[in-house]
């Protein structure tokens, strides 16, 4: 193979370098500049309005950010127009009713409301209530569980039947504890004659509950039918549920026997 003649080299040494048609475009549109210093203020404003929100508790406001910039509904109906509490000293009230000497403080200040918010209330967009009802059902059944067991009207029920069963029909002999008597009782109509919304509701609302709860209910001229029984037993679930996550499980246990199923006549 022949190899490139000493003129074709010097001759590619001194051609000018051709700059790609691409990054000249790109200097073109955006020209270097030397010696200014681009300045943002992103960040200042940034913190400006951390600052401006960190004002107010964050359960009395609704985000700027969640709010339209144009109202697409009319003005609201006056006739189902709604006001919910915004009174701290009676939200401590239903706390210290409900829990007892030193309720209000057995909860953060921000949780206190958030468990007494349904999300039918702004849409949801200052937080609601569901996942700490979840928890405080599931806290509340349990121990109504072991009270139903436990009980001695249970036992005592089970002892006026008389009536044989089929392992002593066929000259069986079943399995006994002491701690098994009230095992039978426990079935899910007697749980829900325990736990029936209707009672629950009424705790909540000789507790003051329904008188700061905030939610939005569908016909104010008619809360039963808005469902403000199912609203006040979610929250008090929900206040359960709070005090499970926030004081730990012997707290939550003991407020639901002292304070739920005490009143309800379950234990």
């Amino acid at each position: 193979m022949a190899s490139t003649s000493p003129m074709r080299q010097l001759t590619a040494a001194i051609k000018p370098f051709r700059r790609k048609e691409c990054c000249r475009l790109v200097q073109t549109a955006h020209p270097p500049q030397r010696g200014v210093r681009q300045l943002s203020s992103t960040a200042c404003q940034l913190q400006e309005g951390v600052i401006n929100t960190a004002e107010r508790p964050r359960w009395s406001y609704t985000p700027e950010a969640m709010k339209a910039p144009v109202r697409h509904r009319p003005g609201q109906d006056p006739r189902f127009s709604w006001k919910v509490n915004e009174d701290p000293i009676l939200l401590d009230r239903m706390y210290n009713k409900l829990l007892g000497k030193g309720g209000e403080k057995m909860l953060t200040e921000e949780v206190k409301w958030l468990a007494v918010t349904h999300k039918s209330f702004d849409q949801g967009r200052r937080g609601y209530n569901d996942r700490l009802a979840f928890m405080g059902r599931r806290v509340v059944t349990l121990h109504a569980s072991f009270a139903i067991i436990n009980s001695n009207v249970a036992r005592q029920q089970q002892n006026e039947a008389n009536i044989p069963a089929d392992d002593e029909l066929h000259d069986r002999t079943p399995f006994q504890h002491p701690a098994l008597e009230g095992i039978d009782e426990l079935t899910e109509k007697t749980l829900f004659q325990a736990l029936d919304r209707k009672r629950l509701a009424g705790l909540a609302r000789r507790c003051g509950l329904v008188e700061v709860m905030r939610w939005l209910p569908r016909r104010p001229d008619n809360l039963k039918r808005s469902g403000i029984q199912t609203v006040a037993s979610e929250a008090l679930y929900a206040i359960v549920g709070a005090i499970a996550l926030q004081k730990g499980g012997d707290a939550a246990a003991k407020v639901t026997r002292d304070r739920i199923l005490n009143p309800l006549g379950v234990v």
